[in-house]
Parts: structure tokens; sequence; C-alpha cells
């Protein structure tokens, strides 16, 4: 029989409030799994049937916003470090057993880079976005500031301005 294992983690990066609708479905287009507005999900199953297996990332309930998201798709068992490795009926050599101790370890090196990968792109998203909002509003105060100092000019030079006043039933 068939029988693979699948495992699908997502998680959005950019836009909106971090939510996204995600849906997998088996070769015969029977719904596998159906999940609303999640940040960060990770989706396992054991694939029963051969065929091409569907899922969708779906933003429909937030139009306005555009949104990254990140996912990895894994297929499958890893493949065992050294040849026969899980047929053998002897302990490992130290060597061997170095081997596979250093393997698990980068395995957790590349599970870390990549969530410092994705909290990097989503701080970097943020700092862009108050980066543009500071900006708006120093020119807003700029031109505000110059609006104030020109009526302040204006209203100074009034007070000091001799007015004369203009004569009344004057006629020629």
């Amino acid at each position: 029989t068939f029988s693979l294992p699948v495992c699908l983690p997502s998680q959005v990066i950019t836009g909106g409030h971090y939510d996204v609708d995600c849906s997998v479905e088996d070769p015969s287009g029977r719904s596998l799994y159906k999940e609303a507005k999640k940040q960060y999900d990770s989706f396992s199953h054991r694939a029963e049937a051969k065929g091409i297996y569907t899922f969708c990332f779906s933003n429909e309930f937030s139009t306005f916003s555009h949104k990254t998201v990140y996912f990895d798709f894994q297929v499958g068992d890893e493949p065992p470090i050294l040849p026969n490795m899980s047929k053998r009926v002897t302990a490992l050599t130290q060597l061997e057993s170095a081997c596979v101790t250093i393997h698990e370890a980068l395995n957790t090196v590349i599970d870390s880079q990549t969530r410092y990968r994705l909290r990097e792109a989503q701080d970097r998203n943020r700092a862009d976005d108050l980066h543009d909002r500071v900006s708006y509003w120093s020119t807003g105060e700029t031109l505000l500031l110059l609006v104030v100092s020109m009526s302040q000019v204006m209203l100074l030079k009034s007070f000091f301005t001799e007015k004369r006043p203009s004569p009344v039933g004057l006629t020629t």
C-alpha cells in the first residue's frame, strides 16, 4: 500500500492582521484540511493515494490588504544519513554516531535560521511601515510649521504698519 507522510507548515509574514484561510484537498477532491484566519499553522497527513494534492491559501475575507505567506511543503521521510542505516543490526561506530549527531544539529540550525528569517521579514516590514508613517507625519508637521510661521510674521507685520485713516466726506 502507498503511504507517504506530508507536512505543510505555513506562516503569514506580512499584510493585514497576519491571517489567511488554508485548505488542502486530495486527488479525488475530498477536503483534508480547512482552517480560517490563521497566522501560522502546520498540517500533517499521511497520503494514502497517489496523485496531485492541492493546497490553497485564501485572502478573500480581507480584500484590501495584500499578504505574503511562507510555506514549506515537505513530502516523505528524510532519507537516512548513512547507507543501509535502517537495516543495521549492529551498533553505530563512534564516527557514524558523530555524523548522525552533527546531522541532527544542522537540521536544528536550519529550522532556527528559517524561524529567524521569518521574524526578520516581519520586523523589516513593520520597520518600513513605521518609517513611512513617520515620514508623512514629519512632512505634515513641517508644512504646518511653515504656515504658522508665515501667519505670525504677517500678524506681527500688521502691528507695526501705520494705517492712515482715509478722509471721509471730502469732496473735491
